[in-house]
C-alpha cells in the first residue's frame, strides 16, 4: 500500500539545526522512498512498510540522543509528485 506520512520534527534544543539535518539525511539515505523538505514540516511516501521502518529507526535513533517531539500525519489517499 503506498502512503505519504506529513512529519514535523521539533528537536527541543537550542541548536536545533543539527538533529534537523541529521534526520533528513537519515530518511533520505533510503532510495526506497521519496521525500520533500519543507520549511515546517517534510513529506515522506512510499511503500508503507518501507516508509514506517525508515520513519521508526529514524525517530529511534534521534529521540535517544535529542529531547523531541514528532508531529505525524499519515495518509494513503495523498500523493506527491
Amino acid at each position: 500500500m503506498f502512503v505519504t506520512i506529513e512529519i514535523s520534527y521539533y528537536p527541543l534544543s537550542n541548536e536545533f539545526e543539527n538533529p534537523i539535518n541529521e534526520f533528513i539525511e537519515r530518511i533520505s539515505a533510503n532510495n526506497k522512498i521519496k521525500i520533500e523538505s519543507g520549511t515546517m514540516s517534510s513529506l515522506i511516501s512510499g511503500d508503507y512498510s518501507e516508509v514506517m521502518k525508515t520513519i521508526t529507526e529514524t525517530m529511534g535513533i534521534l529521540l535517544e540522543k535529542y529531547p523531541s517531539v514528532f508531529n505525524i500525519k499519515i495518509s494513503n489517499s495523498c500523493s506527491i509528485k
